[in-house]
């Protein structure tokens, strides 16, 4: 468990921050830039979470909060060996299937897609939509880090497919997909 007494260490004042080995890195290295917008779809996400009522929907998603605290400690992780330990977190592909499960088990009760769907809808759809676009930035920083520094494969398969759960979920507490607002291409351009 992690304990922290004092928030502010001066460490980080040159610009430089610490990988969970101990080695220091530019705070502007693309690991770090992969690691802050995984922060960020996560702060996403807890709003989402803030306005759903209690049920499953916030079960998954305080589950996947979990996993995202996980998943920027194993991006915070140098090297190849993506073993999981008791000192070393790494995502596993458990993980990213449980995801593909939970969205067919949500797909399954929806419509089928007519259309794209603009964001928006109910406040919490709306917010998951946020949440799933910010995901797709996380994704692509830990893509482009990924050219930069090895990083464990499982951890970009899991963005990918959260930002896929959060387009399923943000449908189905758009009342079942009933709230969807369907894009009309061209329809303002006269």
């Amino acid at each position: 468990m992690v304990k922290l007494s004092r928030i502010y260490t001066r460490t980080g004042d040159a610009g430089t921050t610490g990988l969970v080995d101990g080695s220091r890195v530019a705070k502007d290295a693309p690991r770090i830039a992969a690691i802050g917008e995984v922060d960020e779809a996560n702060s996403a996400i807890g709003l989402g979470m803030a306005l759903l009522e209690d049920g499953p929907e916030r079960e998954m998603l305080a589950r996947i909060q979990n996993e995202l605290f996980d998943l920027g400690a194993d991006l915070a992780t140098p090297g190849k060996d993506y073993a999981p330990s008791d000192v070393v977190l790494r995502v596993v592909p458990a993980q990213v299937a449980r995801l593909e499960q939970e969205i067919d088990r949500m797909n399954e009760g929806l419509a089928p897609l007519s259309s794209f769907i603009l964001p928006g809808g109910t406040p919490a759809a709306a917010a998951l939509h946020v949440a799933r676009a910010t995901t797709r930035r996380a994704e692509r920083a830990a893509v482009a880090a990924a050219a930069d520094v090895p990083l464990n494969p499982q951890a970009l398969a899991y963005l990918n497919r959260l930002s896929d759960h959060l387009f399923v979920l943000a449908r189905l507490v758009n009342a079942g997909g009933a709230g969807d607002i369907l894009w009309e291409p061209g329809a303002t351009r006269s």
